[in-house]
């Protein structure tokens, strides 16, 4: 049985404008990206990585072209939808964490199930497992002030696993880790996508990262190379 794709994009652009004029961001982007599919997304700073996964998740609706998640053109719906779709289907790791500075480190990772509804008392196991797994079960009631970047990193990460999204989009997964701790966090990555059949999409700067994916997009300029 075929695979289904789960993003769709085609023709895609997207411009900012500048105090120069209007500078070219991504420049007619086409490729389709399949269920239970590892995904990197390759490139030097600036070539618009960052950019192409915010259209992809549903973040950035301003662009030109065709993006599709779950058949769904993202331009075309509104804040309240594409919130929706994210909340039912998908992950987001940014590379700046955005962990809620008033939660500890299990209310962090419990927070998607919070807001869904899906809190019980089952998965606050799950989450002090998935806790246990990157190795911090000790700074559970722990805030992000106390913690490290690696280590709000790791807890960042544990909130997008918790609810076992079909797709999960990371930017920069291991930027802020050190080795042992980046080998951790890419095998478990792996295994949601070999156990669950999570869609993996990563923007990284990691060759040996990429190499474990099974396919890599290469940004240049705002092209694919």
């Amino acid at each position: 049985m075929s695979l289904k794709p789960l993003i769709e994009v085609q023709q895609l652009s997207k411009n900012v404008s500048s105090h120069e004029g209007v500078l070219p961001i991504l420049n007619d982007i086409n490729f389709s990206i399949y269920e239970k599919e590892t995904v990197a997304i390759l490139g030097a700073s600036g070539s618009g990585k960052t950019s192409l996964l915010s259209i992809m998740a549903g973040l950035d609706p301003e662009y030109l072209g065709s993006a599709k998640l779950f058949k769904q053109e993202l331009k075309d719906l509104s804040e309240d939808q594409r919130a929706s779709l994210r909340k039912k289907h998908v992950g987001f790791v940014f590379q700046s964490f955005l962990l809620i500075p008033e939660l500890n480190a299990l209310e962090n990772i419990c927070l998607p199930l919070e807001i869904s509804g899906k809190l019980s008392p089952l998965l606050i196991d799950k989450a002090k497992s998935l806790l246990d797994k990157i190795g911090l079960s000790h700074r559970a009631k722990h805030y992000p002030s106390t913690l490290s970047g690696g280590e709000q990193q790791r807890i960042a990460l544990a909130r997008a696993f918790i609810s076992e999204p079909q797709v999960l989009f990371l930017d920069e997964p291991t930027g802020s880790l050190d080795l042992g701790n980046g080998k951790m966090i890419i095998d478990l990555l792996f295994e949601l996508n070999r156990d669950l059949g999570t869609t993996i999409v990563m923007v990284t700067h990691d060759i040996e990262l990429s190499q474990q994916c099974a396919r890599v997009l290469t940004l240049k300029g705002g092209k694919l190379v």
